[in-house]
């Protein structure tokens, strides 16, 4: 099979500046959308995850059941996840009371099971191209539970360290930036890096989220979380529609060839 036919079959977008652009924004849209509805519509967030979970499991499907690469389908199933994955991190870190740091052991636990369970059904982690149905559902599950995981990991740093939104989003910031500097000048696992990435944009926007919709006094700037979330959405609606962008290939692709 050549690379441009592997890249015609592939279900997720070449990675570009373009695709970690609309990542960002996604999971700040996941941020202030599930926290409109849980906290500003007081639906709480056993129900709210409820709902979102609930159109995660419809989009996920129609995805993987595509046959090609579709836009706005594949980052229906992104937002899908961190709305879920924001009302869910809350659910087991607020609700529950096991606390952020228990909460994100538990979700890292829970990520680190779904990476083994792909790496000894697959034989490696395919993130260079996603063309089969059960490699697709992998991909999905570590998506879903990577941006799960993000949630915590940035309400942790901002709540409870006292690093503060502003802080907290430097620091992952700062953190995707060395993720970056990996990948261009060091030989380090492709596909580990761009895992690193995709976990690090999720608490980066969770962080961005909160800055925007908190109240002053916790150092927010107090902003409506459903006009935020109106916002970002139409804003991830534009990106999809005027920025270009085509099926192809994760990185590692020459690596996991390799394999």
């Amino acid at each position: 099979m050549t690379k441009d036919h592997e890249a015609l079959l592939s279900k997720v977008p070449e990675v570009t500046l373009v695709f970690w652009l609309i990542k960002i924004v996604a999971t700040t849209l996941g941020e202030t959308g599930g926290d409109a509805l849980s906290m500003t519509l007081n639906l709480g967030y056993a129900i709210s995850t409820l709902i979102f979970f609930s159109i995660f499991l419809v989009v996920v499907v129609a995805q993987i059941r595509a046959k090609a690469f579709h836009p706005f389908l594949y980052w229906g199933v992104i937002v899908a996840t961190t709305t879920a994955g924001t009302t869910l991190a809350d659910f087991v870190d607020r609700s529950l009371g096991i606390g952020y740091v228990g909460g994100s052991l538990i979700l890292l636990s829970l990520l680190a099971i779904v990476v083994l369970c792909w790496r000894i059904v697959e034989g490696k982690i395919s993130v260079d191209h996603i063309t089969s149905p059960r490699v697709e559902l992998f991909y999905w599950m570590t998506i879903f539970t990577s941006n799960t995981l993000g949630t915590a990991l940035g309400d942790w740093l901002a709540d409870t360290r006292g690093m503060g939104y502003e802080g907290g989003a430097l620091v992952f910031s700062g953190a995707l930036l060395v993720v970056a500097a990996l990948f261009f000048f060091t030989k380090l696992s492709r596909p580990a890096l761009f895992w690193a990435a995709f976990i690090l944009t999720r608490p980066l926007g969770a962080t961005l989220g909160d800055l925007l919709t908190k109240p002053h006094e916790k150092g927010g700037f107090n902003m409506d979380r459903i006009t935020s979330s109106l916002v970002l959405a139409l804003f991830v609606i534009a990106c999809v529609m005027f920025l270009r962008q085509r099926a192809g290939r994760h990185p590692g692709h020459a690596e996991a060839s390799a394999t």
